[in-house]
């Protein structure tokens, strides 16, 4: 699984359509954080 947005690949599809997304949420979040931080927010 890839989200090109943040350049994040996993190799875990069969998790993650068991509905294990732990691991993409905390990438976002940590994205999200660093854009805020970037942008002064």
């Amino acid at each position: 699984m890839t989200d090109h947005r943040i350049g994040l690949t996993l190799y875990k599809l069969d998790s993650i359509m068991d509905g294990n997304i732990s691991d993409i949420i905390e990438a976002l979040i940590m994205e999200d954080k660093a854009e805020k931080l970037k942008s002064g927010v």
